[in-house]
């Protein structure tokens, strides 16, 4: 009988901006309540693609947990555990690689993109963490994987991998579907063509969860909009304005529609401070959450090591399994 399980990572790139918040994690809060098996990792492994000093990678995986703690991940409803933890990623990644074409690595769009920022050309790490990103999810027999439209051909690669997989040495992996997130995707407040980012070398344009009020209205009140002054959602036109509907709509907890209404007769320039004063209401308490979590280290590094145990403890058997099939044992 195949579980419905779910598997989701994120990077550690220490405290998470808004777009991370309101299009991932606020999703995985959710998740952990209405599905019974759920992991969640910190994924450090994937995260050397793009070189970091290893001080700074330690403390950004102490903070991207304490945010994901504070923003209501509950290790006693999921597994939350640092992918480095479980070598069975690196090996399954091994095994995939092995049946996965070096074309269909390169068509991939962020192949393309983060190649073109780096000046070696592009490493093999690079190149190939999606077959490690594919092993991530199937090593748990995962059957559903929450994603952002971003991240959506990485998922089909997974699938086809699976399939691939099953064709060669008989069926064992289910097909992981995927989940995909109900938030618009939060764009850059000073362009609000791009999608918003923890590495935009512009200051204002990314809202973090651990901005004070004062950084987050000045924020809003440089946001990027028109010329035209009604509040009205039109992304292809008025992005600007759209994306602040947008995610005033994501905090709020209310339709499009709805803010629509509650903003008529409002300006931009007054509604941008209505936006504000949602976001800042909705991160204070886990801002403080954060705090708190963040002066207590060896509970993040216990918490993490847990949930890695109960992570193994779950992928020994189907690891083993992969084993005998590719003939290892």
């Amino acid at each position: 009988m195949v579980v419905d399980r779910i598997f989701s990572g994120i990077q550690p790139t220490g405290t998470p901006h808004l777009g991370n918040y309101l299009g991932a994690i606020q999703n995985w809060v959710n998740l952990q309540e209405e599905y019974s098996s759920v992991l969640y990792s910190i994924m450090d492994m994937h995260s050397l693609t793009m070189p970091k000093e290893p001080a700074l990678l330690r403390q950004n995986i102490l903070d991207t947990t304490a945010a994901i703690l504070a923003c209501g991940i509950d290790p006693k409803k999921c597994f939350l555990f640092r992918q480095s933890l479980v070598p069975e990623h690196a090996e399954l990644a091994w095994i995939l690689g092995c049946i996965t074409n070096v074309p269909r690595l390169l068509r991939l769009p962020q192949w393309k993109m983060k190649c073109a920022s780096q000046s070696n050309g592009g490493t093999v790490g690079l190149l190939t963490y999606p077959v490690l990103q594919a092993a991530d999810i199937l090593l748990y027999k995962s059957t559903h994987v929450p994603v952002g439209e971003d991240q959506v051909l990485h998922l089909e690669l997974a699938q086809d991998i699976a399939q691939h997989f099953n064709k060669k040495y008989g069926e064992f992996f289910p097909v992981p579907k995927a989940i995909l997130s109900t938030t618009k995707k939060i764009k850059s407040l000073r362009d609000p063509t791009v999608k918003m980012s923890k590495s935009d070398t512009q200051k204002l344009a990314t809202v973090n969860i651990v901005d004070s009020p004062d950084e987050i209205v000045l924020k809003f009140r440089k946001a990027v909009t028109d010329f035209t002054s009604e509040v009205t959602y039109d992304p292809a036109n008025r992005p600007g304005v759209s994306n602040l509907v947008s995610i005033h709509s994501a905090v709020s907890g209310l339709s499009i529609e709805e803010v629509l209404h509650q903003s008529v007769g409002l300006d931009t320039a007054h509604y941008k401070m209505v936006v504000a004063e949602s976001v800042i209401q909705k991160f204070a308490p886990i801002r403080n959450e954060i705090k708190k979590l963040q002066e207590d280290k060896s509970h993040l590094i216990q918490v993490l090591e847990a949930g890695a145990e109960k992570a193994k403890e779950l992928a020994t058997p189907i690891y083993q399994e992969i084993r005998r099939l590719v003939g290892f044992q």
